[in-house]
């Protein structure tokens, strides 16, 4: 095969090589930058409740099994069926009892699955009735189910000889089994719902009906003090991982009608229960109905914690800065729905999401509100400098010992150099070493249990730090500037925001390192350009600010508690005005006089 010559006689390459070069750079492409097809902006707030879209699924669509309505008395291990050939959960429940057994056996694969309970036994009518129980050991609670299942149809179920029974579960259900929640089944569906939460079903012979039976009684952790946002001033009670405690306590601080609960399933295998809550009369209709279609649009097998869902939801996927509000205070949850915001709980997951949020949100605290005012903007104050020195102080270092000496007194530029003539290393990889070694001292603190950790964190980075001066390998004042660093960094109320801020302070650091001061305002340009453009549930990240709406005095500082009568405008709540203009009813209004004083 003859090669191919280009215009000026060269050799070309052969159409093999230039097939895989291309494919190589597309690769490359690919994988170090990010396209994402997005015609428009997929949601955005706005005061009206306008029917929104579908989203078209673009999953490949599965394939169907067969569904089987009735299937005649088997032997099971005989019925020559598999269990993927068809779907039992869309069987309807049989009047034959070993028909019905046959099933329950396949789904749970019996005798095999030791945590699936059998009992059968007889029901006490005229004539007797055989039936079995079934439910899923250490869901359900054994004392519940003797004392208000079995013990009642068994013994108590006596009937007067003229008295016959047209339906026997309806009977059953209304004179007979007095639990809280009783329900009357005719598809698998439901039941094996029921049966996986903790329920307990009851098939009886003759009857194509199933009695499901709340029973649910799991070990549980009692409700104690939050762990990650410890309380200065405040309630002293966190969520749990039960859904039902979880929500029991945020009903407890907003004792209001209006507070809905909407519950969803989600996760195809794991099938967890998840609940929005939010005020009827203050929350977006928009608002709700667009977390409904996120949660809802979501196709996943295992979806058990609220870290999961915030990535399935969530606006900008690839920024660092979080969209959503992670707490285990119901105070805080409380605060949020009071304010027009919706809540997302997951059963077994003691943190609650909140949406939409803002920036400033991320970098308060609840003490914040609790405190007077002038406690609380102090403590703003000292976290809003914080903000700025755990992602500057590194980048400004670098960026003044390497390019701009000049900036600081001779004095001082002196000291550095002193202390770093026996240094061998440039500023930017001694900066990098220190900020590697601060954070996984810091990593490895966090997952050495108890009072270990905190040992190992005080004591690591003492000697550390030490021993890197005494070597000659680190100067002492970038230990300093690390210290004061991871200081700042963890002033910041919110775990995920102190994450992000970790995050950017080493791309600071870099482009310091390249460009200095010039390359920190570049720094700093696109960060808070990439801010603007970022939404949460269709509110602006930056809003008050950016765009500028109308606000409270409650974004950096904040104003009296008195003083802030209005909901923020961006939320584009039902009812904006949250207390009087005047809430203290015992002040004089101006230019009146208050009766009954001194002089009359």
């Amino acid at each position: 095969m003859k090669e191919e010559k280009d215009k000026r006689g060269n050799k070309a390459a052969p159409a093999s090589q230039t097939g895989l070069l291309q494919k190589l750079a597309k690769t490359l492409k690919l994988t170090l930058t990010y396209q994402e097809k997005r015609p428009g902006e997929s949601f955005v707030l706005s005061g009206t409740n306008d029917t929104l879209g579908k989203k078209e699924n673009h999953r490949s669509p599965q394939k169907t099994r067969k569904v089987l309505r009735r299937i005649p008395p088997v032997i099971p291990g005989k019925s020559g069926m598999e269990k993927g050939d068809y779907d039992w959960r869309k069987l309807r429940v049989d009047h034959q009892l070993a028909v019905n057994k046959t099933i329950l056996e396949e789904i749970y694969s019996l005798p095999k699955n030791k945590d699936i309970i059998v009992r059968d036994f007889t029901i006490a009518l005229d004539p007797p009735l055989q039936a079995f129980a079934i439910f899923v050991e250490g869901l359900s609670d054994k004392e519940i189910i003797n004392n208000a299942v079995l013990k009642p149809l068994m013994i108590l179920t006596r009937l007067e000889k003229e008295e016959k029974i047209s339906d026997v579960a309806s009977y059953l259900k209304k004179r007979i089994l007095h639990g809280n929640e009783v329900e009357i089944l005719d598809q698998y569906d439901g039941v094996l719902e029921r049966v996986n939460y903790g329920g307990t079903a009851v098939f009886i012979e003759g009857i194509a009906k199933c009695l499901a039976i709340e029973t649910k009684g799991w070990d549980k952790r009692a409700v104690g003090k939050p762990e990650v946002e410890q309380v200065i001033r405040g309630p002293h009670e966190a969520f749990n991982e039960t859904l039902r405690s979880n929500t029991a306590l945020v009903r407890k601080a907003i004792r209001s009608e209006t507070l809905i609960t909407e519950m969803f399933k989600v996760g195809a295998r794991n099938k967890a229960d998840l609940a929005i809550m939010y005020l009827q009369d203050l929350a977006n209709s928009s608002l709700v109905e667009e977390v409904k279609r996120r949660i809802t649009s979501i196709q996943t097998d295992f979806l058990g914690e609220t870290g999961i869902l915030e990535q399935f939801i969530e606006d900008h996927p690839f920024m660092p800065t979080p969209q959503m509000l992670s707490t285990e205070r119901p105070d805080r949850v409380a605060s949020f729905l009071i304010d027009g915001r919706v809540a997302i709980l997951i059963d077994g997951n003691p943190n609650v999401l909140i949406v939409p949020i803002t920036i400033f949100s991320l970098l308060h605290s609840a003490e914040d509100y609790y405190l007077r005012f002038p406690y609380g903007n102090l403590i703003r104050i000292l976290r809003t400098i914080a903000t700025f020195l755990a992602i500057m102080i590194p980048g400004v270092y670098v960026a003044i010992t390497t390019f701009h000496q000049e900036m600081i007194p001779t004095d001082l530029v002196l000291a550095i150099a002193a202390s770093r003539e026996t240094v061998p290393f440039p500023t930017i990889f001694e900066v990098f070493l220190m900020e590697f070694a601060f954070e996984l001292i810091r990593e490895a603190g966090v997952r050495i249990p108890g009072i270990f950790g905190n040992t190992l964190g005080i004591v690591g980075a003492l000697i550390l730090g030490q021993a890197a001066v005494q070597a000659g390998i680190v100067s002492p004042i970038l230990i300093i500037v690390v210290a004061v660093t991871g200081l700042s960094s963890l002033a910041i109320s919110n775990y995920s925001m102190s994450f992000a801020l970790r995050g950017i302070r080493f791309i600071f650091t870099a482009l310091a390192a390249v460009m200095g001061i010039f390359g920190i305002t570049t720094g700093l340009f696109i960060l808070i350009t990439s801010l603007s453009g970022m939404k949460s549930f269709g509110v602006p990240m930056l809003s008050p600010i950016g765009p500028r709406t109308i606000s409270e005095p409650d974004i950096i500082l904040r104003g009296p508690i008195w003083s802030m009568d209005q909901r923020e405008d961006y939320l584009e709540t039902k009812d904006r005005p949250r207390q009087p203009r005047i809430s203290r009813g015992w002040i004089k209004p101006k230019g009146k006089k208050e009766k009954g004083g001194p002089n009359g």
